[in-house]
């Protein structure tokens, strides 16, 4: 009997791991034929196809300076992010609220500026200081975006 059930688990298994590998490979076959869409550094997707010139399509933002904010259980801050001809040109800390010194993420806004992208690297020891900052870039790009009132 002992024998029938080592059968049986090396059959299961074999069976589980044929379905996992065709779903793998499947999955992969379809990923590498799809024409995924290019990131610039500004974050936002651009395809290799021809975009026709409008002028809603040749710019993002609108020029101006704008305000964001960023919450967490550590507290909160607040942003002005200046947009010129499509570019993020300069990012101040304007309410500074968290647990931690405001020092910890002095250099988070010449890197949003140098990126183009609310995307900065964690500043370790200051995550959460680092996550409301970055909520509040976005924030403010959200209220700058084309379309947006």
């Amino acid at each position: 009997m002992a024998q029938m059930n080592k059968k049986w688990v090396a059959l299961c298994s074999a069976a589980i791991t044929a379905v996992y590998a065709a779903g793998y490979f499947t999955t992969e076959t379809e990923a590498s034929s799809q024409s995924l869409p290019q990131h610039t550094q500004s974050g936002i997707p651009t395809n290799h196809h021809k975009v026709k010139n409008t002028p809603q399509s040749q710019s993002v933002y609108k020029d101006g300076t704008y305000t964001g904010t960023g919450n967490n259980r550590r507290g909160s801050i607040e942003v002005s992010v200046m947009i010129r001809n499509d570019k993020i040109t300069d990012v101040e800390v304007s309410h500074y609220a968290m647990h931690y010194s405001e020092s910890d993420i002095g250099g988070l806004p010449s890197e949003v500026v140098k990126k183009q992208s609310a995307q900065v690297t964690n500043v370790s020891g200051a995550t959460y200081s680092t996550l409301a900052f970055q909520e509040a870039v976005q924030n403010a790009l959200s209220s700058a975006r084309r379309g947006s009132s």
